[in-house]
């Protein structure tokens, strides 16, 4: 299994109701869809992101699956989840990468592509 054959899409959103910009608290929602075009089952293990504000203050963080699971994915399968970030500054980015094993014990790693995370109308 190559790392190619699993395509991630991202989604984010500012979410304006639980967030507090005069307290320099800004929180984004993401929405990841994982989608599996190889020919065999894979399990994602684990996370790694790094988040970089807009004061390039950078956050990295690692741990099991993603929201508590550890998908499998078989061939043509697709998983989506939602989870959030919370900036300091009105914009930022997010990248990362997820670890799989297929069934047959083989670990691969596939790049979360870079992400922005940004407040309506503060980039022009």
């Amino acid at each position: 299994m190559l790392p190619e054959d699993i395509h991630i899409k991202v989604k984010s959103l500012y979410l304006p109701a639980q967030s507090s910009p005069k307290q320099g608290r800004y929180v984004f929602a993401y929405t990841i869809s994982i989608h599996n075009k190889g020919q065999q089952p894979a399990k994602l293990l684990t996370r790694h992101w790094k988040i970089l504000d807009g004061r390039n203050k950078l956050e990295e963080v690692r741990g099991e699956g993603v929201i508590g699971e550890q998908p499998r994915l078989l061939p043509g399968a697709e998983f989506t989840y939602s989870s959030g970030a919370v900036l300091e500054t009105p914009n930022g980015t997010m990248e990362g990468s997820y670890q799989f094993r297929t069934d047959e014990g083989e670990l691969f790693d596939v790049a979360i592509p870079l992400f922005a995370l940004t407040l309506p109308g503060a980039l022009h």
